[in-house]
């Protein structure tokens, strides 16, 4: 009986030696690693590893998840700096292997320091950020965040070093299609608002860069951008050496940027439809999120593991059919907390809305020919509902301009033709513009109806628009029957008065045209005949003037009867 107890007692005070153990170990390992932000002080190989052990019995700890956490930075970083042309290819897996959703501000911190103390391997990271982009989005457009609030700093400071490095980065990813090409032209105008000799250094560096890809994407802006560095060399504000770099420059424009392709052999790794371009804009507000950089304990670490384990499954393609539904389930519970937290702010500063407008008038100002404008603007990421908002850009560039331009007509018919939902959106649009045509003054008014006559003659939108005009004296206003006479006009000038006309007696069409010419009231049939014919298509009446004959109002009989009878008598007064 006292051996028994004696040996309980035992037990109890090994328990409380390892517990004691246990606890002094992980007091310990927090001591070391807690002190500093950088990953703690040095500690040997053996040591390290035996407080890793004391430390890894509890996962969920802070002690076990500082360990990971440094041991991912360390493994993020090395495999950063590993890669190059020969083993991309290679390196891409095995920083998939890596958390890179937990890491991905150690990511960008690790490819941004790589990459401004080796700028000829630029292209390189570059290429790196872009495969990761295409399946972690959030990831390049932290990096590309980062990079441009750095630009701003530096730009601000002076500090040419960091501008030249920043800019670089920038240029490739604009050429590998993370970038969107407006964040390239804001910085080209920033340099080259007030030029001096470091602003206009590293523009030209910067065009040297991007150059290729903005002659084969943004000619225009393009074309603009070099007539500004003529005028610069032309002002000589700026110092010989500067003036020879321009130089340098127009003949490497000249020979077609052979030196510095848009993406180098090699490293073209993404398709152009797979990649996810970011429209960060200079001016506006950006969050680097610098917390991402630092270790902060997280209590849900095991599941968020688990589902980053999901999700690297899914992009290697490791693992079973059971682990590939699991991933996908994991996946799509990931993608719907991140709709649900975006969803979850508001922007009522219509912020995106600015952005999208100006994103849809600079690929418009910028395209050569309507074809190139469609395919651009078919790239440009709208929300599902906001097509209108594209109709209505281009519609209201198309009033914009002196003399109406057919390239707009166009590219609305295009538009039309590829998918219902676009031919729908001009629908609408006809809709509203009509009722709010008054708004508008001459020019602008005789564009837009010129554009929806060009669309209404090649059939691009349905006649069942003219459901919206009601041709009468109460329901037009001289804006509303000016519009309609330049429609009506660039209809019969393409499709030719006699085809317009038998269109007009089609019994579908007829349905739709009953406001436009009325048979309820003789005074609304008479106001239409006397519009239509004071404009010139007295053709597409002759079913309303048939209708007065035939269903003249008994009063007009009574009338005409007493304007008889009046006469005569007044005959017979004039004989007797």
């Amino acid at each position: 009986m006292e051996l028994s107890k004696l040996e309980k007692g035992k037990d109890k005070e090994g328990d409380a030696d390892k517990e004691k153990a246990k606890a002094d170990a992980q007091a310990e390992f927090a001591k070391l690693v807690g002190g500093s932000r950088a990953g703690g002080v040095y500690m040997p190989p053996a040591r390290l590893r035996a407080l890793q052990a004391a430390a890894s019995s509890d996962k969920t700890s802070p002690e076990y998840q500082r360990l990971s956490w440094d041991a991912l930075r360390k493994s993020i970083t090395g495999i950063v700096n590993r890669v190059n042309i020969a083993n991309i290819k290679h390196i891409i897996p095995e920083l998939f292997q890596e958390n890179l959703i937990r890491g991905r501000g150690l990511f960008a911190r690790s490819v941004m320091k790589a990459q401004a103390s080796s700028l000829p391997f630029t292209p390189v990271f570059a290429a790196l950020v872009a495969v990761i982009n295409t399946k972690l989005p959030q990831v390049g457009e932290l990096l590309l965040t980062r990079l441009i609030s750095q630009f701003r700093r530096s730009f601000k400071r002076n500090d040419k070093i960091v501008c030249h490095s920043t800019t670089t980065f920038i240029a490739h990813l604009v050429n590998q299609g993370v970038a969107h090409e407006i964040i390239a032209l804001q910085i080209l105008v920033l340099l080259l608002e007030r030029p001096t000799d470091d602003s206009i250094e590293i523009a030209v560096g910067f065009m040297r860069e991007v150059g290729a890809f903005l002659a084969e994407n943004a000619p225009k802006a393009n074309a603009t951008v070099y007539e500004r560095f003529r005028a610069v060399l032309n002002e000589g504000t700026i110092s010989q050496r500067v003036q020879y770099m321009i130089e340098v420059l127009m003949q490497v424009r000249k020979d077609k940027y052979k030196d510095n392709p848009i993406v180098p052999e090699g490293l073209d790794l993404v398709e152009e439809e797979e990649q996810i371009t970011h429209q960060v804009q200079l001016e506006e507000e950006l969050q680097v999120q610098e917390g991402l950089n630092i270790f902060k304990f997280d209590p849900n670490y095991l599941e968020n593991e688990e589902k980053y384990k999901a999700i690297k499954a899914e992009i290697l393609g490791e693992g079973s059919d059971d682990d590939e539904s699991g991933s996908e389930e994991s996946e799509d519970e990931e993608a719907e907390e991140e709709v649900e937290a975006k969803e979850g702010i508001e922007d009522r500063t219509e912020t995106n809305l600015v952005n999208l407008r100006r994103t849809i008038y600079l690929t418009i100002m910028n395209a050569l020919n309507y074809e190139e404008a469609v395919h651009k603007l078919l790239k440009v990421q709208i929300k599902e509902g906001d097509e209108i908002e594209m109709i209505n850009m281009i519609i209201e560039c198309c009033s914009q301009e002196r003399t109406y331009s057919k390239f707009y007509g166009l590219v609305g018919e295009r538009f039309c033709k590829l998918a219902r939902t676009w031919e729908e959106a001009f629908e609408h649009a006809f809709t509203t513009y009509y009722n709010t045509i008054h708004r508008y003054e001459t020019n602008r008014l005789r564009n837009i109806a010129r554009l929806f006559g060009h669309l209404l003659a090649t059939d691009s939108v349905s006649w069942a628009v003219f459901d919206a005009i009601k041709m009468n004296e109460d329901e037009t206003t001289s804006s509303s029957r000016i519009f309609v006479k330049i429609l009506m006009g660039e209809v019969m000038e393409e499709m030719g008065l006699k085809v317009m006309a038998k269109r007009f007696k089609d019994v579908e069409v007829k349905r739709w045209c009953e406001g436009m010419f009325p048979l309820d009231n003789p005074k609304n049939t008479r106001f239409s005949i006397n519009y239509f014919t004071s404009i010139g298509l007295g053709a597409v009446t002759e079913e309303m003037r048939e209708h007065l004959k035939v269903r003249l109002p008994p009063f007009c009989f009574r009338m005409i009867r007493g304007v008889a009878l009046t006469a005569f008598v007044g005959y017979r007064t004039l004989r007797g």
